[in-house]
């Protein structure tokens, strides 16, 4: 079966490769994929709100709570993949995130 690719404007051939997952037990929450996304694939929830994501699965020397409310400072929030078949393969967010948090592969093409 062959993989979706495209074209450049010069002529070559690329195979994209589409975003499949983020480990949202290394995410921070920082937004920066969100930010930096040409489509609507991802979506910040609340780190509570993710089934099987532990407290424990992440590194506490990472997150402080230096106002005494029981929540991070640093983060509260987790990415999530809203809708990941908006996904055109750019691999802008892979590039941008601090954690290296996502997976990327090539897709079939439907026909």
């Amino acid at each position: 079966m062959s993989m979706i690719s495209g074209v450049t404007r010069g002529g070559e051939e690329y195979i994209p490769a589409f975003v499949m997952e983020i480990e949202q037990a290394n995410c921070i929450g920082c937004g920066r994929c969100f930010k930096v996304c040409p489509r609507d694939v991802f979506d910040l929830v609340d780190r509570e709100d993710v089934e099987g994501l532990e407290a424990d699965e992440y590194d506490d020397d990472d997150y402080y709570d230096d106002d005494d409310d029981g929540f991070s400072d640093d983060t509260a929030m987790v990415m999530s993949l809203k809708n990941a078949l908006d996904c055109i393969g750019c691999g802008a967010c892979a590039r941008i995130c601090p954690k290296k948090c996502f997976t990327h592969e090539p897709q079939p093409a439907v026909a």
